[in-house]
């Protein structure tokens, strides 16, 4: 990395969008050149069997949490946000690395209706994980809360 470089963080939906350090178009060649990244990741580091790309490499498996936010980003899913008084300032996935298992959220400001929104955008979210190889489960909670949780297959 050179001097003055920024480094790449994917959003998780609990940043203030301003700290992600780049916005419109900087931002969507930072997430692509990411993505790209990571899918050189895998063809060097998964078995030349089968179809290396198909399945998260060991990076991926050792950091899920910042794997699955890039996977969404790139898939062109919005990220819920923070405000900096730290409450949230709009509709988006939210990751997050609960007892080791990542969940993934759909989340928005009081009276955004996120929840209305819930199925269908987690829905989203979770063919754009498969498609990368993750494995997700839609589990649905107290007051009709709903997430995924996301691995990687066995």
């Amino acid at each position: 990395m050179t001097e003055g470089a920024e480094r790449f963080h994917a959003a998780t939906g609990d940043e203030d969008p301003s700290g992600l350090g780049r916005s419109g178009e900087d931002r969507a060649t930072a997430v692509r050149r990411a993505m790209d990244g990571l899918r050189q990741i895998r063809k060097v580091m998964n078995p030349a069997d089968g179809r290396p790309v198909s399945v998260p490499a060991e990076w991926e498996r050792r950091q899920p949490l910042r794997a699955v936010a890039l996977a969404l980003e790139a898939a062109g899913i919005s990220a819920s946000a923070l405000g900096p008084d730290g409450r949230r300032t709009t509709t988006g996935y939210r990751v997050s690395l609960i007892d080791g298992i990542v969940r993934v959220e759909w989340l928005g400001p009081p009276g955004s209706k996120a929840v209305l929104q819930q199925h269908q955008q987690l829905q989203h979210c979770m063919r754009a994980l498969q498609d990368l190889g993750w494995q997700a489960l839609e589990y649905r909670g107290a007051r009709q809360h709903r997430w995924l949780e996301i691995e990687p297959p066995l």
